[in-house]
Protein backbone atom coordinates (compact mmCIF):
# COMPACT_ATOMS: atom_id res chain seq x y z
CA UNK A 1 0.00 0.00 0.00
CA UNK A 2 2.69 2.53 1.16
CA UNK A 3 5.50 0.51 -1.16
CA UNK A 4 5.73 3.68 -3.89
CA UNK A 5 6.11 6.60 -1.21
CA UNK A 6 9.30 8.50 -0.72
CA UNK A 7 10.66 11.44 0.68
CA UNK A 8 9.01 13.98 -1.79
CA UNK A 9 5.54 12.36 -0.85
CA UNK A 10 5.77 13.34 2.96
CA UNK A 11 7.53 16.81 2.32
CA UNK A 12 3.89 17.41 0.16
CA UNK A 13 1.83 15.98 3.56
CA UNK A 14 3.89 18.23 5.47
CA UNK A 15 3.35 21.23 3.25
CA UNK A 16 -0.35 20.14 2.97
CA UNK A 17 -0.75 20.10 6.73
CA UNK A 18 1.40 23.43 7.51
CA UNK A 19 -1.01 24.99 4.92
CA UNK A 20 -4.16 23.39 7.09
CA UNK A 21 -3.50 24.42 10.75
CA UNK A 22 -1.12 27.15 10.38
CA UNK A 23 2.53 27.46 11.72
CA UNK A 24 0.79 29.21 14.68
CA UNK A 25 -1.06 26.16 15.96
CA UNK A 26 1.21 23.35 15.43
CA UNK A 27 2.57 23.75 18.18
CA UNK A 28 -0.30 23.54 20.44
CA UNK A 29 -1.01 20.66 17.83
CA UNK A 30 2.04 18.77 18.80
CA UNK A 31 1.81 19.88 22.83
CA UNK A 32 -2.14 18.21 23.24
CA UNK A 33 -0.96 14.97 21.46
CA UNK A 34 1.90 14.98 23.70
CA UNK A 35 -0.10 14.97 26.59
CA UNK A 36 -2.86 12.47 25.02
CA UNK A 37 -0.07 9.93 24.74
CA UNK A 38 0.85 10.17 27.90
CA UNK A 39 -2.47 10.02 29.80
CA UNK A 40 -2.70 7.07 27.56
CA UNK A 41 0.43 5.51 29.01
CA UNK A 42 -0.61 6.13 32.11
CA UNK A 43 -3.81 4.27 32.13
CA UNK A 44 -2.24 0.98 30.50
CA UNK A 45 0.33 1.31 33.34
CA UNK A 46 -2.73 1.52 35.58
CA UNK A 47 -4.40 -1.25 33.77
CA UNK A 48 -1.72 -3.37 33.80
CA UNK A 49 -1.46 -2.98 37.73
CA UNK A 50 -4.94 -3.78 38.46
CA UNK A 51 -4.39 -7.03 36.76
CA UNK A 52 -1.24 -7.48 38.59
CA UNK A 53 -3.14 -7.06 41.51
CA UNK A 54 -6.52 -8.94 40.65
CA UNK A 55 -4.34 -11.76 39.82
CA UNK A 56 -1.84 -11.94 42.74
CA UNK A 57 -5.37 -11.95 45.41
CA UNK A 58 -7.34 -14.56 43.14
CA UNK A 59 -4.13 -16.76 43.56
CA UNK A 60 -4.09 -16.22 47.18
CA UNK A 61 -5.38 -19.41 49.63
CA UNK A 62 -8.63 -17.78 50.98
CA UNK A 63 -9.09 -18.23 54.62
CA UNK A 64 -11.71 -20.90 56.06
CA UNK A 65 -13.71 -21.19 59.49
CA UNK A 66 -14.55 -24.15 59.85
CA UNK A 67 -14.87 -25.18 56.51
CA UNK A 68 -16.60 -22.46 56.03
CA UNK A 69 -15.34 -19.81 52.79
CA UNK A 70 -15.52 -15.87 53.81
CA UNK A 71 -15.86 -13.50 51.27
CA UNK A 72 -15.03 -10.29 51.15
CA UNK A 73 -16.40 -7.16 49.49
CA UNK A 74 -14.39 -6.11 46.48
CA UNK A 75 -12.42 -2.44 46.58
CA UNK A 76 -13.36 0.22 44.66
CA UNK A 77 -11.85 0.89 41.32
CA UNK A 78 -9.94 4.21 42.19
CA UNK A 79 -10.38 6.47 38.85
CA UNK A 80 -7.12 8.26 38.09
CA UNK A 81 -9.76 11.36 36.27
CA UNK A 82 -9.74 14.49 38.13
CA UNK A 83 -12.92 15.77 37.26
CA UNK A 84 -14.57 13.06 39.10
Amino acid sequence: MFQGLTGWHLLVVLAVILLLFGAAKLPALAKSMGQSARVFKSEMKEMKRDDEVAAQSSEAPRPTDSGTATTAAPEPRRSTDPTV
